[in-house]
């Protein structure tokens, strides 16, 4: 019963090995110049270069709306897409360019800030797109004067 079992496992294993086909059969030169190009491409990424990744909006009075445009240009060696882009809170806002922006092109980026807090503000936009490193940032910041008649201190009273 042993050998009927082992010979029927022997016969099985032959017979699904025998029909497949060698893999080294299946490399064309065809098929390696297709793979090389694919390789070469991989390693080519778009680099966003921002002509400036601070700007400072100097003194402004509290809930006075600011905007700054960002000018970058793609100095990389592919497409620069811009998946996403946010703020650390919710006073700022950008907005970016949706379609893809060729090597050698520029681009913009419009960020909004609504004036909100006191005194020194700085806040951050991470960008989040097809580069290498795959996350980039620029930064506005503000020395907000608070409105008129406005509470100072802590507002907690103390006897």
């Amino acid at each position: 019963m042993k050998k009927s079992i082992l010979l029927l496992a022997a016969i099985a294993m032959v017979a699904f090995t025998s029909c497949k086909d060698k893999a080294a059969d299946k490399v064309s030169e065809e098929n390696v110049a297709a793979a090389a190009e694919r390789d070469a491409e991989a390693g080519k990424f778009p680099v966003m270069t921002f002509d400036e990744t601070e700007f400072d909006f100097g003194t402004i009075d509290q809930g006075t709306p600011q905007e700054h445009m960002f000018k970058f240009t793609n100095t990389g060696e592919a497409d620069l897409v811009i998946v996403d882009a946010k703020s650390s809170c919710g006073c700022t806002v950008p907005e970016y360019p949706k379609t893809p922006i060729a090597p050698g092109a520029t681009g913009e980026m419009l960020v909004k800030f609504n004036g909100s807090g006191k005194n020194q503000v700085s806040k951050t936009v991470t960008i989040t797109a097809n580069t290498e490193k795959g996350k980039e940032t620029i930064k506005i910041k503000a020395f907000v004067n608070p409105k008129e008649g406005a509470a100072q201190g802590s507002p907690i009273q103390t006897q």
